[in-house]
């Protein structure tokens, strides 16, 4: 809403366009600010798609981690182990519960967006934009999501599973802008999920690289059940 907002003030200035071109070239390259044009809003929201993304990753990661290991920080592990449910069906229950909330942030986001920009009558190109980044967006917090789960299952220092988390979304988020600033840098495409869903190649393309969902597919699978694993083989803090 408040980019938005803000978004009024340089709307169509070609003022705009020249302080842009006035930028280092690696650093439009790093922010994929070439890729957009600033005084559109597909071009705003085209710029706007690494926070929201960024945002997403962080909550998503501090869902699936705290959602375990938020059972011996507050000392309620042992309720859980007398229940007569087995380790993976508690961990299917607070996955699933942490997707809904996943989903929700990716609608609420997607219809404050809608809101916002109603009064700019934007085009159909403009909301199958949009619509396309927000499918980027849940794609990118399953992600983190799933890395959170595992890493919330599988430490043992329970305290350490949410900052570690953090770290990572953090690190591939440097890894992003790297591999747009430096050419020799570009494999790091591959290990950023981040660059998976970049907001110029969905603009260029118009969909979903497919190769990059298969690999989003497979963090997934092996993240989930590596958390299903580890979490049903080691002995839980009490």
């Amino acid at each position: 809403m408040i980019a938005v907002a803000k978004f009024s003030a340089f709307a169509g200035d070609p003022q705009m366009l020249a302080m842009l071109d006035s930028m280092p070239p690696a650093l439009l390259d790093a922010l994929s600010m070439r890729a957009f044009n600033l005084t559109t809003l597909s071009g705003l929201y085209g710029i706007m798609f690494i926070y929201f993304a960024l945002m997403g990753a962080i909550a998503a990661a501090m869902w699936g981690s705290e959602i375990i290991s938020k059972e011996e920080r507050d000392k309620t592990v042992e309720f859980s182990l007398v229940l007569p449910v087995s380790r993976s069906r508690v961990i299917t229950a607070k996955a699933l519960a942490a997707l809904v909330n996943c989903i929700a942030f990716v609608l609420i986001t997607w219809g404050v967006s809608l809101v916002a920009v109603h009064s700019y009558r934007p085009d159909q190109a403009f909301y199958r934009f949009l619509a396309l980044e927000m499918q980027a967006m849940l794609a990118i917090e399953l992600i983190f999501l799933a890395i959170g789960l595992l890493l919330g299952c599988a430490m043992k220092q329970y305290k350490l599973s949410g900052s570690t988390a953090v770290a990572i979304i953090l690190t591939t988020y440097f890894m992003s802008i790297l591999s747009g600033m430096n050419k020799n840098l570009d494999f790091f495409k591959y290990l950023t999920p981040f660059k998976y869903f970049d907001a110029g190649e969905l603009f260029r393309t118009g969909k979903l690289d497919s190769m990059y969902l298969l690999l989003s597919a497979a963090i997934v699978i092996v993240s989930v059940t590596g958390a299903y694993w580890t979490y049903n083989r080691r002995d839980l803090y009490i």
